[in-house]
């Protein structure tokens, strides 16, 4: 497996815990957006969007910009091609051990289907016997 820089993989899978984040990120896929542009949906203070961008900061997911008195964020989506990569390992992982267990079950499917002989016909049930009528 290749080694990933586990601070930073940490911070991403942080940043990425937290579905205000998320969305957050959605936004910024579109194109830059203000800090308060950010914040709108989630009828939050500017200063908690802060906090969530200084999470996504720290992930190095979104860049910050001062131009004035406005904070202008944007995306740099590359840190999480370092989360797909580690995901990926894993999928293989997982791919392989499943395709593995369908290997096994339809080995034993086949031996099962070449060991078998067709059912025998059931035995007809026998008569019941007839029911006597009660004596007077």
């Amino acid at each position: 497996m290749v080694e990933y820089d586990s601070q930073r993989l940490d911070a991403v899978f942080q940043a990425l815990a937290d579905p205000t984040r998320r969305a957050m990120l959605r936004h910024l896929a579109d194109g830059e957006r203000k800090v308060g542009e950010l914040a709108e949906p989630y009828a939050m203070t500017l200063a908690a969007a802060s906090k969530h961008i200084k999470a996504l900061e720290r992930a190095g997911l979104v860049r910050r910009e001062v131009r004035g008195r406005i904070h202008v964020c944007r995306l740099d989506a590359q840190p999480l091609h370092g989360g797909f990569e580690w995901l990926r390992h894993y999928e293989r992982f997982w791919n392989q051990r499943l395709d593995d267990l369908e290997a096994l079950l339809r080995a034993e499917d086949d031996a099962r289907a070449s060991t078998s002989t067709p059912p025998a016909a059931a035995p007809a049930p026998s008569p019941r016997p007839a029911r006597r009528k009660p004596r007077p």
